[in-house]
């Protein structure tokens, strides 16, 4: 870690597991202060316990990103204990696979992906674009995904509502030129994490490797039954498979851990041999 994290005032939402409580714990060992926000308050605590417990700054705000003013006490929270809100990352998100024929069944986790995908980054947004405007400076960055930069079977409300993330870091990077650093973060594909859980039609994810499917099988297959070849999991080599999420919380930190001058403003992050598209 360089000295651009220490000391930077960093708010995280869905910090309480998968990739926001890694991008948390990478930013406190740099020397940040982070707040964590999230819905769970019991795993938003243990994540704050384990920060402070490693020497770490940290403090723990329940809310849900759909309630914009719940966002917006966790946001003056933030500047309550610590002056300033230096860093947004809108990472709290779902991913509800489902074909359009699964309609009846898939609707209420599609609607509640548009309330946390969409509005979720809006309320994130509107809660710290006071402040950091005041400030002179400030980051946003938001996650996206490779799946919104078009639209794909099965993907067609979640691509959606990536695509909507990706304008509206578009926009902000325009209105806000020159204080705000906007960052449009794009993974493809990630083992290990809960995303899975908010999949409507597991037959859904088919689209996502498309002409890839045959291969993707094979590997996944392997990677259930712990076969997968030395070349498929190891990070250095050119064959890696599948990023997992510490290496996406790694290039999360990355892009805020850069001088105020330099912005890091869109970044896809993928294993150099995946099966994913785009």
């Amino acid at each position: 870690m360089s000295e651009y994290l220490k000391d930077k005032v960093i708010v995280i939402t869905g910090a309480a597991s998968g990739f926001g409580k890694l991008i948390a714990e990478k930013c406190a060992a740099g020397g940040a202060h982070v707040v964590g926000v999230d819905v769970d308050g019991a795993g938003l605590a243990s994540v704050v316990d384990g920060i402070r417990a490693a020497g770490g700054s940290a403090n723990a705000q329940v809310a849900d990103v759909t309630d914009f003013e719940q966002v917006r006490a966790a946001a003056q929270a933030a500047v309550d204990e610590f002056g300033a809100i230096d860093v947004l990352v809108n990472n709290a998100g779902v991913m509800p696979l489902a074909y359009f024929a699964d309609h009846e069944r898939a609707l209420p986790k599609w609607h509640k992906a548009i309330d946390i995908n969409i509005k979720g980054v809006v309320n994130g947004i509107s809660a710290v674009y006071d402040q950091m405007m005041t400030q002179g400076r400030g980051q946003v960055v938001n996650i996206s995904s490779i799946y919104g930069n078009a639209g794909i079977e099965g993907s067609g409300v979640y691509s959606a509502t990536k695509a909507a993330v990706t304008t509206l870091s578009d926009s902000l990077r325009i209105e806000a030129k020159g204080k705000i650093k906007v960052t449009t973060v794009k993974p493809t594909g990630v083992t290990g994490t809960n995303l899975a859980s908010w999949i409507v039609n597991e037959a859904a994810i088919a689209g996502l490797v498309g002409q890839r499917a045959v291969p993707f099988g094979e590997h996944m297959t392997a990677l259930l039954d712990d076969d997968l070849s030395e070349e498929l999991t190891d990070v250095n080599s050119i064959q890696y498979w599948l990023i997992k999420p510490d290496d996406l919380a790694a290039a999360v930190v990355h892009v805020i851990d850069q001088p105020w001058g330099i912005s890091l403003s869109d970044i896809t992050v993928r294993a150099s041999g995946e099966d994913y598209l785009y």
